[in-house]
This record gives structure tokens, sequence and C-alpha cells, in this order.
């Protein structure tokens, strides 16, 4: 085998793992990218959060407190020692929360990199990109790609979009939307986070509740407000009809046991739990920020609302909760545009392109 047919050896440089769409991300290319002669490896302070059925399959590393200050320091300094017996021949970055470590390794291993971009900088936020190594920027939705370019002096031709992509499965292993043999459940999934504007979601609950008793809603996911929407939850009274679900792997089972998937995020780069939920043929009621846009058709592939209005999320939830046909038919339309512009091999093959981009550039 020539060198130029070799596998290339890449380094997946991640934070800790939660159970969000971030990770999922890091997981899905270090799963398929083998497929496309790319070796992963991933390198992170805690993988406790990864399906041990998953992790066993993959080379992963945990170096402890390296994301922790001045500690990481030292942690990081290991890892550039290791990394050094054995080079991998690009660095890809996982998020922008864990640029500076992974652009120090790619200098001290003199390696180019890739940066993912998955959400938008905070308002005090600065993005240093170390030009010398750094051989492309991917950013998950054209909106997320503005906002940098308009925070940042960063050359637009840097910067690529590639959508996150998820699994679609089978027909038959779907589940009905909608049906009579069961209490229809209502739900949201992702990390428990002000800006994902779950007041705004129980808000909706309770006015759904008060016109069908009869509806249960379930929110799944984990997060420094959880304490805070359980007490809500209690304030309005509708805990009866309220489930918590935490301390899982992933989404999947929350999401199949969903009539209808709510999103009420005050600011999103793309929404991967929504894309899953929409893989699933499952209706889409979601806010119309950031890149919702470039995923939802509204009244096709599922309804936008306005951010921050119980109001109006009600009304979309009700409407499709009366109309059981008009509910499965649009999820199924969401379901085949998923299919169609956001399945994970489209993810990642697009990637390794950039990767062997990246290496013939640096060659």
């Amino acid at each position: 085998m020539s060198k130029a047919d070799s596998p290339i050896d890449v380094l997946l440089f991640a934070g800790p793992f939660e159970v969000r769409g971030t990770s999922a991300y890091t997981l899905r290319l270090a799963q398929h990218a083998t497929n496309y002669g790319i070796n992963t490896c991933v390198i992170c302070p805690d993988a406790s959060k990864v399906d041990p059925s998953i992790r066993s399959n993959l080379e992963m590393l945990e170096y402890r407190n390296l994301n922790v200050p001045l500690l990481g320091q030292i942690v990081l300094r290991l890892v550039q020692q290791e990394l050094l017996k054995q080079p991998p021949d690009l660095i890809h970055i996982q998020s922008r929360h864990v640029l500076p470590q992974g652009q120090w390794l790619a200098r001290k291993i003199k390696r180019p990199f890739i940066l993912t971009v998955n959400d938008y900088l905070q308002s005090d936020e600065k993005l240093r990109i170390d030009m010398r190594w750094c051989r492309g920027i991917i950013t998950v939705s054209e909106s997320v790609k503005k906002d940098l370019l308009a925070r940042t002096s960063l050359p637009e031709e840097l910067i690529l979009v590639i959508p996150s992509g998820v699994h679609v499965p089978d027909h038959s292993q779907l589940l009905p939307v909608l049906s009579q043999d069961h209490q229809p459940v209502v739900g949201t999934a992702g990390p428990l986070e002000a800006i994902k504007g779950l007041p705004y979601f129980l808000g909706a609950a309770s006015r759904v509740l008060a016109v069908n008793p009869n509806v249960q809603f379930l929110i799944s996911g984990a997060g420094p407000e959880e304490s805070n929407l359980r007490y809500l939850a209690r304030d309005l009274e509708i805990s009866e009809n309220v489930t918590f679900v935490s301390n899982l792997y992933d989404f999947s089972i929350s999401l199949e046991a969903m009539d209808i998937f709510c999103l009420a995020s005050l600011r999103q780069g793309l929404g991967t739990i929504m894309l899953e939920a929409m893989s699933l043929a499952k209706p889409v009621i979601a806010t119309g920020v950031g890149g919702i846009y470039s995923v939802i058709r509204d009244g096709e592939t599922g309804l936008v609302v306005p951010p921050s209005n119980s109001e109006a999320l009600t009304n979309s939830i009700l409407m499709l909760l009366k109309d059981p046909l008009k509910a499965r038919a649009m999820g199924e339309s969401a379901r085949e545009l998923v299919r169609q512009e956001f399945r994970v091999e489209t993810m990642v093959e697009r990637t390794v392109e950039q990767y062997k981009l990246a290496l013939h550039v640096a060659s």
C-alpha cells in the first residue's frame, strides 16, 4: 500500500462527553470515519457518559483534569509527550471550548488542525485562531457561519458549512404517531440549560393541559436548570403530567416515546436532537431562531413559532393533537428531509474530504 493509500490518523480532541448533540457529533465521526479510510482516536477529560457498548469499539483516551485550569496544563503536556511517540496526521478540535488546548497541541507536535464550531460566540468571547496550523473551520449551519464572519476577521474561504448528520432508521422500526392505544406524549430533549427556553415549554404544557388533561409531557436531559424546572412544574401544578428523564446515554428511548417533539430554544446553531426526532418521523415544533430555518419548512417539515412565546407553542401543540393525520404527514416529510440532507454518512463523507484537503495543503 502506498503512502497516498494509507489510512489517515485523525485525533478527535474533545471536551467532557455529555448527553447532547455536540458529543453525539464526535461519536458519530469516530464510529463512521473508519468506513472512509480514517483511523480516529478520541482524547477527552471524561467519557463516563458514553455508552460502554459504543466506547468499547472506539479508541478513546481519558485524561482526567485536562479541562481544569492550571492542572490541565500539566495534563496537556503529558498528552503532548504521548502524541510525540506516534503523532496523528491531523487534529480535529471538536468545539471552540477546547480550541486553546487543541491548537496548543497542534503547535507542539507540528500538525495541522480543523475546528468545528457548533454554536454562537458569547457576547464578550474572542476566537483566536492560529492561522499557521489551522486548515479549516466547520460550522453546522449557515447561521453559525454568518455569526462567525460578523464577529471575527476570519477569511470566508476558511469556513465551511457541514450540517450535523443523524442515523435514519428503516420505516419498520418506527412507532406510530398519536396512536389511539396510548396517551399522547409531547416532549423535548437536550441539556437543561437556560438558553433552551424550557420554562416556555412548561408554560405551554400548562396551557395545553387546561384544554386537554389527557396529554403527557416528557423532558429528557440533565443540566443546571433541572431543579428549577421541576419546581416550576410543581408551581404550575402539572407535575403529575410531566416526566423528567435523566442519566441516559442518549435520547433515543425518550424520542421514540414522543408523539410530538418541541424545541423551545432561544438560540440554536442547528438542532441535532431535533434532527434525530425528525428521523423517527416525529412532527416537530421549533422556535424560529438560528439554524432552525435551515431545517424546518414551516407547515411542511415542522411548525415554527416565535421564541419566548408559550401561547404560540400551545396553539401549535393543540393543532397537531387535534389533527393526527396532519401530524403524521408532517413527520413523514421531516423524515424524508433528514434522509436527503442530514444523513450521518453525508456529514462524515464531507468531513473526510476536508481532512484530505487539509493534509494536501499541509504537504
